[in-house]
């Protein structure tokens, strides 16, 4: 019989699990070329808008991309021309607080070297939808992000759609899961959108 691990050790295996998937997960989106991303995301873009709660909501959450991340300028752009109240994350300390931008003007260099609103922009926790960045995730939705735990604390306790927009290659079998992370709702690829089965 195997003799399990003491709970503080089973942790660390978890984390190093996450660790080093993260980084896999991470080359492989690395490796790929600006003109696929482009097209992918432009892909994800439309199939986004065939999500009802994505389409019936009022007050979304999206991400300013960095790095090899989906490329979300145009979907921001289309929702502000749509009279969408769009908000964007701000890292304050240790948690992260969501504040409405009215165009790209609103932002400014952050923590992380992340396009952030600036400091005179409303905040608002309340919203209906959130795109959340996305290094991996499960077909269920369990989520690898990078690490900060910032979206988990920030969802917790709410009643908040997620999506995470992902590129194909970035859906695996399994993700060790911990028992803040808080699962996504819909996966939107360059091929599909599924709403997660928990």
């Amino acid at each position: 019989k195997i003799q399990s691990l003491p709970h503080h050790l089973e942790f660390k295996l978890e984390d190093n699990n996450k660790k080093s998937l993260r980084e896999l997960l991470l080359e492989r989106r690395d490796n790929t070329s600006f003109d696929l991303l482009k097209i992918a995301s432009k892909k994800m873009q439309k199939r986004i808008n065939k999500v009802y709660a994505f389409k019936d909501a009022q007050k979304i959450g999206l991400y300013y991309p960095i790095g090899s991340e989906i490329l979300t300028q145009d979907i921001i752009q289309e929702l502000i021309s749509k009279g969408k109240e769009v908000f964007l994350p701000k890292v304050i300390g240790e948690t992260m607080e969501f504040r409405k931008i009215e165009d790209f003007g609103s932002l400014e260099m952050g923590k992380f070297d992340i396009m952030e609103p600036k400091d005179d922009c409303q905040v608002n926790q309340d919203l209906d939808i959130i795109i959340v960045p996305t290094v991996g995730i499960s077909p269920t939705g369990v989520r690898l992000g990078y690490g900060h735990g910032f979206y988990d604390k920030f969802l917790e306790g709410k009643n908040i759609i997620t999506i995470s927009l992902v590129l194909e290659k970035q859906i695996i079998k399994n993700i060790p899961k911990s028992e803040h992370d808080i699962n996504m709702d819909w996966i939107i690829t360059e091929d599909r959108m599924f709403q997660t089965q928990k």
